[in-house]
């Protein structure tokens, strides 16, 4: 029981998330989209710079806007009501107010895009656009509901507005008999007053946002680096499909060389003579004039392969020679199917030489 419970304890601590994610796995999550980011980062930071555009182009809004108003009251209040004008009109109001904008969104856009790509760089994917019909399931939607993630999330709208309306209240308390006094004072004083005190408060938010909207990415980092935690089965079944199951591989290259060696012992029929260590060592070496430069060796082994190769010449009245440093030195230096080095030439000529005088042949040149 003992050890039933200890295996049980084992195969569960295996099946543990504990692992940092591999490069694969954090590579193919990126490819999916599933990367560590968070969407307060580029709302924050559009909103606090977008009132900084306003702080900085104060004087450009003001002048398109003053010169919009006074074109109205001033020109298309007098002017003849006709196609042409009310049409001159209307676009002219269209390209003002689109210059008037174009700050604002060349700002927006830009912020957007450099909130992503500080968070994860440069990321092409259409798979989060893709359908998934499991997302349809209203039991996977109460559980996504009710889940701990839904409760943070929660949590972290509710601090968000607690945050910003803390801030507004301290700087509008703050305000308080200025606001009061608004009804006795002229338009225009009033009017640049509302303006400070609109520019003060979204910069106060947005710089608040932007603390939290950065607490709120490492905190989704934390979780992204959670969900892609492995179990070390995990791993190594990553690791078998990247490199192959050991023991099928293990198996194929047992069948690749039985194969190989099933072609060397073939060609040993081939060879003129076997040159043997005569117990440890066999090569069968072969020579014709008419198409090689040099003698090649067709077949070579040891121990058990080499007593094959002796027993296969035998059967086929192949002659087998001793000639202990020639079967090393060829064992060693030369590869099936390859052509005997320089080196070795001499030795090799006299034993061809020796076997072709025996079987009464020309003696190799």
């Amino acid at each position: 029981m003992s050890r039933f419970r200890l295996s049980l304890d084992l195969q569960l601590f295996a099946q543990e998330k504990t692992e940092p994610a591999t490069p694969k796995k954090r590579s193919e999550a990126r490819k999916k989209g599933q990367v560590a980011k968070s969407g307060e980062i580029p709302s924050s930071f559009i909103l606090l710079f977008g009132f900084l555009s306003f702080a900085m182009l104060g004087g450009f809004y003001k002048a398109r806007i003053i010169g919009v108003f006074s074109e109205t009251f001033y020109s298309y209040m007098l002017m003849d009501v006709t196609i042409a004008n009310v049409t001159n009109m209307f676009g002219k109001l269209m390209v003002d107010s689109l210059v008037l904008l174009l700050p604002i969104f060349a700002t927006s856009v830009l912020i957007a895009f450099l909130g992503n790509y500080l968070q994860f760089g440069l990321l092409f994917t259409g798979e989060p656009l893709k359908m998934k019909f499991s997302k349809l399931n209203p039991i996977e939607g109460a559980k996504r509901v009710f889940a701990l993630r839904a409760l943070v999330e929660f949590a972290k709208t509710l601090l968000k507005v607690t945050v910003v309306g803390v801030v507004v209240y301290i700087i509008l308390i703050g305000q308080k008999e200025k606001l009061l006094s608004l009804a006795h004072v002229p338009l225009e004083s009033a009017f640049v007053y509302v303006c400070q005190i609109t520019l003060r408060l979204g910069l106060s938010i947005g710089a608040v946002l932007v603390v939290l909207a950065v607490l709120d990415y490492f905190y989704q980092r934390y979780e992204h680096e959670k969900g892609l935690r492995m179990s070390k089965q995990d791993i190594k079944d990553e690791y078998k499909k990247m490199e192959g199951d050991p023991l099928i591989k293990g198996k194929i290259k047992e069948r690749q060389r039985r194969l190989a060696l099933q072609r060397m012992m073939q060609d040993v029929p081939k060879a003129d003579v076997i040159i043997t260590n005569p117990t440890h060592f066999a090569v069968a070496v072969q020579y014709d004039g008419t198409k090689m430069e040099a003698p090649k060796v067709l077949a070579k082994g040891t121990d058990y392969v080499a007593l094959r190769i002796r027993e296969i010449a035998k059967e086929h009245g192949v002659m087998t020679m001793e000639n202990k440093p020639l079967a090393r030195a060829l064992y060693a230096q030369v590869e099936i199917g390859q052509t005997i080095p320089a080196e070795l030439f001499q030795a090799v000529a006299e034993v061809l030489a020796y076997v072709y005088k025996l079987k009464g042949k020309t003696k190799v040149k």
